[in-house]
């Protein structure tokens, strides 16, 4: 029996940041350390230990304001997003962006650029950004009411 084009629906999106084996291990700890996010689980390769005695994950699901994102391992993985990036940006709003931004950075992201305000911000709210040390792009947002769309 075929299904109607409206009959799909999704449960949910989860981003998969994929990092290049073995820094999945690093990557799961930054953004634990960086944005306090929660590990929800992980699959460990039954090959030895990282050098720092950590068990090589495969795949970790963090839980991360209120949603889900898995970081992997994948070989064919760039050691590092290049400056370019990759096309993707991810986003988290909080109350207090210069102290998320310090946090960040503190734990190894790199701030680009200055926080900006209005217009050119995320709906009007204030934003600034930072790259984690894996490549990909962080937007720390203030929470705004102009903005019909919300995130999760």
């Amino acid at each position: 029996m075929a299904q109607t084009e409206g009959a799909v629906k999704f449960t949910a999106v989860k981003p998969q940041l994929m990092v290049k084996a073995p820094r999945t291990v690093d990557a799961v700890q930054f953004y634990k350390t960086a944005f306090g996010a929660v590990e929800g689980g992980s699959a460990c390769c039954p090959r030895p230990t990282t050098e720092q005695g950590l068990p090589n994950i495969l795949c970790a699901v963090l839980e991360l304001a209120g949603c889900s994102l898995v970081v992997y391992s994948d070989e064919s993985a760039p050691d590092r997003v290049g400056s370019e990036g990759i096309g993707t940006q991810l986003c988290l709003e909080t109350k207090d962006v210069e102290a998320a931004i310090s946090k960040a950075v503190r734990a190894g992201a790199v701030a680009e650029g200055e926080i900006t305000e209005g217009g050119g911000a995320c709906c009007g709210g204030r934003v600034g950004k930072v790259r984690d040390p894996f490549g990909y792009v962080w937007l720390i947002c203030s929470p705004s009411n102009n903005c019909a769309v919300k995130c999760c």
